[in-house]
């Protein structure tokens, strides 16, 4: 008998992957503070996780749709990133990719101890 890892892993792998894809662009949204005329993008990790279902398959990849954030106090450079926005979604971001881990390290554990019939 197979087991399909996506299967058993559940949402959690698809969840890692949004996650460390939303890392990502909250880092280029904090590294172009400065930048004039940047705009600050984000993804909803809500809506991208019942777009693509519970147990998407691995080959599907982890591409998001990303939405342009809009700012409470525009600049006048053009630019619509907000510091402590960004640094509060990017802290939130690292606890909800932390539990995630947690989780999925727990399946594991679950799925070691059937192997070895405990």
């Amino acid at each position: 008998m197979s087991i399909r890892i996506e299967d058993a892993m559940g949402v959690h792998m698809r969840a890692l992957g949004l996650h460390m894809q939303r890392s990502e662009i909250l880092a280029a949204n904090l590294a172009n503070e400065d930048t004039p005329g940047f705009q600050a993008r984000d993804l909803d990790f809500a809506g991208e996780m019942r777009r693509h279902g519970s147990s998407p398959s691995l080959a599907e990849g982890f591409g998001a749709e990303l939405k342009y954030r809009v700012p409470a106090q525009p600049s006048q450079d053009g630019n619509t990133v907000e510091l402590s926005v960004e640094q509060a979604a990017f802290a939130k971001s690292a606890a909800d990719f932390q539990t995630s881990l947690t989780f999925l390290s727990m399946k594991f554990r679950g799925l070691k101890q059937a192997i070895e019939g405990r």
